[in-house]
């Protein structure tokens, strides 16, 4: 599934967990410190330390990263953190996959199928959104100033894998 050209590099990025987490302010902070590191308030904003990742979906909705190993204690350790509060956590570790591009022209590979400005202006480091890529949801992340992060269901990453190869196919792109 890796794929390489002209110093852009795609890649299916190692397993993970991922848990959608739906919850009011007062439980989102105590999931928050049982997932050792604070859900993002500010929209469409990720944060992201050592091996966790919380990337903000909705108002009261966030998408969080871990590795793999940790889903069942995760998702039990986080549900026991909400306590009483109302709140939802769905694992959908294998529901989706994450997809890595990388290199200087990453972000003109990404605008041949999705329409946002990925200008480092207005779609800085640590921004994330919900978003269309070709004609499938994905979210994606800038991870680094030449790195973005896509999370797509698995049965729609072959779709967004070949659009990406013809992205990078095109003489256009990236010149």
């Amino acid at each position: 599934m890796d794929r390489s050209w002209a110093g852009i590099a795609v890649s299916q990025a190692p397993a993970a967990t991922r848990l959608v987490v739906r919850s009011g302010d007062l439980a989102v902070s105590m999931i928050g410190r049982a997932f050792g590191l604070w859900l993002p308030r500010d929209h469409c904003r990720a944060t992201a330390a050592a091996d966790r990742a919380a990337l903000w979906l909705g108002p009261d909705e966030w998408l969080l990263l871990a590795p793999a190993a940790e889903s069942e204690r995760l998702s039990h350790a986080l549900a026991q953190a909400a306590g009483e509060e109302p709140a939802s956590i769905v694992d959908v570790s294998h529901r989706q996959i994450g997809i890595s591009v990388e290199g200087p022209a990453s972000a003109d590979v990404l605008n041949s199928f999705n329409a946002l400005d990925l200008a480092e202006s207005a779609f800085p480091v640590g921004m994330c959104t919900r978003t269309l890529f070709g004609k499938v949801e994905i979210v994606l992340w800038r991870t680094e100033w030449e790195t973005f992060r896509i999370e797509v269901w698995r049965s729609f990453a072959p779709y967004v894998m070949a659009c990406l190869a013809e992205a990078m196919s095109d003489p256009s792109v990236g010149g």
